[in-house]
């Protein structure tokens, strides 16, 4: 059952203050679209450019090899097909001219050597390593490795002789007798040839990047010529030019840009149309008490009598409550519309105590009037996210608007409702007035709308503020009959503003 209390007395007046926090401003680096896209492509250049340099020097040694490779292998066959075996000694057929042929280099080394079966130094340049194949490779093969000599690189070609098919009288043996025949030569021509080659690449590479820099340059400078001559635009409007932005001259990257300006300048515009429509409705709507209270005062003055007097300064002061009265509104109204998540955020806060604290500040004013004001609460907390101050104001307006069209004698309700399973909180004020026709809850929510024949005293902005509070909380806000009340001339109203209930956490049981 909940918690019903009907307050005949004012309790001790409790008021509760959240300081305000204020989010850290982020300090953010402004940087250039220009400069941005800019960096993106000429890095990734300048860093592909020595990776270019690099792949290029690898492919041209390999191309250089290629031609001194056959040229050397030429050699080293020449000299193998004169490798003969003679009475079981390796003997070769080369002439000194031959040999002086072989040697005829004017820019590298050449060296040969020759080899019997077992290794033994035959003809040809001593110094010249042995290959490090740990398998001979089939005759007549020829292979190419690099290795040194007198600590110079040197290319090598090699090949092994097969000495069986070289002997002059046929041998009875079939055991295998590989000579080994060599031919190197120094890497001075390969490196000058690869250097040819780096060179006629490299050198107009230095010619095009600098062109190639200076046309992304260009190309950025002109592809983002559309965007300064939008910004030319927009600087050259009027500042009440609030008109869309023509996005006929813009490319087509920049048009969803355009259209979200555009969106925003009509909602700007619409804000615009509403405020002005705001100022120019509450300036109507303060003219009569400021024209009541300047009568009161001259009248006031002309009086000699003080009864008349007293009458007249009665008169001034309540026009000067009701023009109070307006204007607090007028203010609580701008503030609701004006405050956002962002500049104010939302917090945690127990809304049955929020409602406790609002009923006990009219709980004189009901008995001015002779209302009996109650309060009901569920046993239960009910947890919200919202405003303090904006819950407080929203139900100031609907507890005033209640005890306004409630007569005397009768009664009115502030009730705090929970649904767990559906999630929400129902804060309700219920009245036994003559209620709020059907037609007419659509508009009691406009600002300055009053039903006409209520003959109750106001501006017509409370429940316009209950709306805007309500939709910076995400509630709903509904209007019923109040079913406790049986008289149908006087069916009472029931305003029920619906709010999501915060999630809490299930504590811990340590038991399980």
């Amino acid at each position: 059952m909940p918690d019903t209390h009907r307050l005949n007395a004012p309790d001790v007046d409790a008021t509760a203050s959240n300081p305000g926090t204020t989010a850290p401003h982020e300090e953010r680096t402004q940087r250039s679209l220009f400069g941005e896209i800019l960096d993106w492509m000429l890095v990734p250049l300048l860093l592909l450019w020595p990776l270019s340099i690099a792949i290029t020097y690898l492919v041209a040694k390999s191309i250089a090899n290629e031609p001194f490779d056959r040229a050397l292998e030429d050699k080293v066959t020449v000299v193998a097909q004169q490798v003969k075996e003679v009475n079981g000694q390796v003997v070769t057929r080369l002439t000194g001219p031959a040999i002086d042929i072989l040697h005829a280099d004017d820019v590298d080394n050449i060296y040969y050597q020759i080899r019997d079966a077992h290794d033994i130094f035959v003809e040809g340049d001593p110094e010249m390593p042995l290959p490090k194949d740990a398998e001979v490779p089939a005759p007549w093969s020829t292979k190419f490795r690099y290795d040194f000599i007198h600590n110079t690189e040197v290319r090598i070609a090699y090949i092994y002789v097969d000495l069986h098919k070289t002997q002059v009288e046929p041998q009875l043996s079939i055991e295998p007798r590989m000579a080994l025949v060599q031919v190197g030569e120094t890497l001075d021509k390969r490196s000058q040839l690869v250097n040819q080659i780096i060179k006629g690449v490299i050198v107009p590479e230095f010619i095009i990047l600098p062109i190639a820099l200076v046309l992304v340059w260009f190309a950025l400078t002109r592809g983002l010529r559309p965007l300064a001559e939008l910004q030319q635009r927009i600087r050259a409007r009027r500042p009440d030019d609030l008109s869309p932005i023509d996005s006929g001259h813009v490319p087509e990257e920049i048009i969803p840009l355009v259209g979200s300006l555009n969106d925003m300048l009509e909602r700007l515009s619409q804000s615009i149309k509403v405020q002005k429509r705001f100022i120019a409705d509450a300036a109507h709507q303060m003219k009569t008490p400021l024209a009541g209270m300047r009568m009161q005062s001259e009248l006031a003055l002309r009086q000699t009598d003080q009864a008349e007097i007293h009458k007249s300064l009665e008169q001034l002061a309540k026009s000067s409550t009701s023009a109070t009265r307006m204007v607090n509104q007028l203010l609580a109204l701008a503030r609701a519309e004006n405050q956002t998540p962002q500049t104010k955020p939302m917090q945690t806060l127990e809304l049955s105590e929020l409602a406790r604290d609002t009923v006990q500040n009219w709980v004189q004013t009901s008995f001015a009037r002779k209302i009996d004001l109650g309060f009901e609460q569920p046993d239960e907390a009910v947890m919200v996210r919202g405003d303090t101050t904006m819950l407080h104001e929203l139900l100031n307006n609907l507890i005033d608007n209640a005890l306004s069209y409630t007569p005397a004698g009768g009664n009115a309700t502030v009730r705090v409702r929970i649904d767990q399973q559906a999630g929400l909180a129902f804060l309700e004020v219920e009245d036994n007035g003559p209620g709020i026709a059907p037609h007419e809850r659509g508009h009691i929510f406009e600002r300055f709308y009053r039903i006409l024949g209520s003959n109750v005293e106001g501006s017509g902005l409370g429940l316009a503020i209950v709306r805007e509070i309500a939709l910076q909380h995400n509630a709903e806000i509904e209007i019923l009959n109040n079913p406790r009340c049986q008289d149908q001339k006087r069916p009472g109203c029931l305003m029920r503003v619906i709010l999501r209930l915060e999630p809490t956490e299930t504590p811990w049981d340590d038991s399980i």
